[in-house]
């Protein structure tokens, strides 16, 4: 299928997907016209490029965990593979430690803006001076 088509399939852009080959993540063949033809099996190398990307991986990242899928039965992959993984979920975790720790710093700013709007709104107004 030409670049469009696996666009539709996938509801990927025919921009993203010719990065994805720039990449090395997704592969081609050319016609002789230079137009750009994919296998059937496009649509789920596309559709697990988009999880792994989904999950906050960078192109470097899902570069090194995709050989997995084309090679499953090398330990060697499996193992540089799980490296990987493991790597980036120790990333993730760290990501969510520090959302965490912003969030409750932005909790702790609320609630005093909240003590100071109460005691705003319970003052007395000021008595303007004549002149």
């Amino acid at each position: 299928m030409r670049i469009g088509e696996l666009s539709k399939r996938t509801g990927v852009s025919p921009r993203s997907l010719r990065y994805y080959e720039e990449q090395g993540l997704l592969t081609s063949s050319r016609s002789d016209a230079g137009q750009r033809h994919y296998s059937a099996a496009a649509v789920q190398r596309v559709s697990l490029i988009r999880q792994l990307f989904d999950a906050g991986m960078s192109s470097r990242v899902v570069a090194t965990v995709l050989p997995c899928v084309d090679v499953p039965g090398d330990l060697g992959v499996a193992e540089e593979t799980f490296t990987a993984m493991m790597r980036e979920r120790d990333r993730i975790d760290a990501d969510i430690a520090h959302l965490i720790e912003t969030r409750d710093a932005l909790d702790v700013l609320i609630r005093a803006n909240s003590r100071h709007r109460a005691e705003l709104s319970t003052a007395p107004e000021p008595v303007a001076q004549s002149a």
